[in-house]
């Protein structure tokens, strides 16, 4: 299948999942899905270490409590297989021309999405100013905000597409920029 993914990437509370609902929304659950990567990290996080996997995959204090451990873990799985994660998230694909990948984190993502679905890939990054995410929950937390999986997409420049959504003018303009590069 000659499918288009979308790689979404932003900051914490830039609203990339919001964004992404929001598109697969107008495009509709039959030609599209949201995969993403964090799925199979939270997962297997929660099976190694006996936690609660809906807590994990929720947007609360319970995720914050363990956000560092399951990076710092899933950071050592990924020096063995850079593409581990990305290859489970995909496996839960569902059958779809469209796919939003709504967590792209690190240069290695991009790589192996490239590498694997070569011209089927478009990149979008999303900003927000940082007032604009504290109004949404975002706290700088050290380890985590300055870290690989916060900052290690901050010097890629090979963006097909970099959109601001800093308040809902800006995320409506978004949503539109984005439809166009998969229609």
């Amino acid at each position: 299948m000659n499918r288009k993914i979308l790689l979404i990437s932003g900051k914490r509370k830039s609203g990339k999942d919001y964004i992404s609902e929001k598109v697969l929304e107008i495009i509709g659950n039959e030609k599209g899905c949201i995969i993403r990567i964090s799925e199979p990290i939270k997962s297997h996080y929660a099976k190694e270490n006996n936690l609660d996997l809906s807590e994990l995959m929720s947007d609360n204090k319970y995720k914050e409590n363990y956000r560092l451990q399951m990076i710092i873990w899933s950071d050592q799985v990924r020096s063995r297989d850079p593409g581990y994660f990305c290859r489970a998230a995909c496996e839960n694909g569902a059958f779809k021309p469209i796919w939003i990948v709504s967590d792209i984190r690190r240069k290695t993502d991009i790589g192996w999405f490239k590498d694997t679905y070569k011209d089927q890939i478009k990149t979008v990054r999303i900003f927000a100013d940082e007032e604009t995410r504290k109004a949404r929950g975002y706290i700088f937390t050290s380890g985590v905000d300055d870290g690989v999986s916060e900052c290690g997409l901050d010097d890629y420049i090979d963006w097909d597409l970099c959109v601001t959504n800093n308040n809902s003018e800006e995320c409506d303009e978004s949503i539109q920029e984005i439809l166009k590069l998969i229609s």
